[in-house]
């Protein structure tokens, strides 16, 4: 089970207070307290394990340690210790108590998102000429604390998009091997597949529907996935009465999203329907070559030149594969 959306609150740790203390020894009387140590702040890091938001299912709560209260003979207190919290890169953390968002886009890159309160003084702090032994002592301060929603937004060289029950899985599972779920029936994927084609991350999108920008169907869930692909793999079934219909459904929803997320999207990102797009007839093996050759005409009428596809026909995989080296190419030049 993928979890990409949550919603957790973290607290930093809270400083140690200062101690009172005083030496008793001869010739060196006086104030010895510490201070207290620095409370542990939170931290986010990116990890390439795209499950991690997992360890969050049933864990909302999260706290970093509070640092010890200070001690006698000027030894301050221990620092508390920091906490870090394993995400999967793509996330997007949006701190719903500041309302600033923090992208995690690489493996290692780390971000504060609550700093530990500061360690209190001790009486060796509050001395003076006029106030030789103080009873004094501060309070550590307290952490910060925030609420965030954790939301993955996959990041894939190419996304398979199409409507539902069109063999995007089949497809993936044909050129890497990623074992998705496969059955004749609409939302078969209820949550995006990944698998690798040599060089390039492959994501299987689960399947939309007319609406979806607006909820229905799997809703938005999945709409944001497509943001962080760089290519889309549309397909459109052979099966299909109307690939033209198909095909501007799919158009419609990736730009009603695009509308909807203006204000959060970041410019880095093109716009969905601005990505590279190639189209695929899929289930080519279904109708006769005659009604594919129509439906390949009505499509190229609109600007799709679109490639027929079947995952049990070799000739037609190796064209698929034609077009993924081309990506590569692109790619690392």
């Amino acid at each position: 089970m993928l979890i990409d959306d949550v919603k957790i609150k973290v607290k930093a740790g809270r400083g140690g207070n200062g101690a009172v203390a005083f030496s008793n020894v001869k010739m060196n009387l006086g104030p010895t307290g510490a201070d207290g140590g620095k409370g542990g702040s939170v931290y986010l890091e990116g990890v390439p394990d795209l499950g991690a938001l997992i360890q969050f299912r049933h864990k909302k709560e999260v706290a970093a340690e509070d640092g010890k209260r200070g001690k006698t003979k000027l030894n301050d207190g221990a620092d508390g210790g920091d906490l870090i919290l394993k995400v999967p890169i793509g996330t997007v953390a949006h701190n719903l108590s500041t309302g600033k968002d923090i992208e995690i886009i690489s493996v290692g890159q780390r971000f504060l998102v609550a700093k530990g309160g500061r360690g209190g003084k001790g009486n060796f702090k509050f001395r003076s000429s006029i106030n030789t032994s103080p009873i004094e002592f501060q309070e550590g301060m307290l952490g910060e604390e925030c609420e965030l929603r954790l939301e993955l937004k996959l990041i894939a060289d190419i996304g398979f998009i199409g409507l539902p029950n069109v063999g995007k899985s089949s497809l993936l599972n044909r050129l890497t091997n990623a074992k998705s779920k496969v059955a004749n029936y609409p939302f078969t994927t209820l949550d995006p597949s990944l698998g690798v084609y040599y060089e390039l991350i492959l994501a299987d999108i689960p399947g939309l529907i007319e609406g979806a920008s607006d909820g229905k169907g799997l809703g938005v869930k999945f709409l944001r996935h497509i943001e962080r692909t760089k290519i889309l793999f549309h397909l459109i079934s052979a099966e299909s009465p109307d690939p033209v219909k198909d095909y501007q459904i799919i158009r419609n929803e990736l730009g009603a999203y695009n509308k909807q997320s203006l204000s959060e999207h970041p410019a880095h990102y093109k716009k969905l329907l601005d990505k590279p797009e190639y189209l695929f007839l899929s289930k080519a093996d279904l109708p006769n070559k005659n009604e594919i050759d129509k439906k390949l005409d009505k499509l190229k009428a609109i600007g799709g030149d679109a490639i027929p596809v079947s995952i049990i026909n070799d000739e037609s995989i190796g064209r698929v594969e034609k077009v993924l080296r081309e990506v590569i190419k692109q790619k690392f030049q």
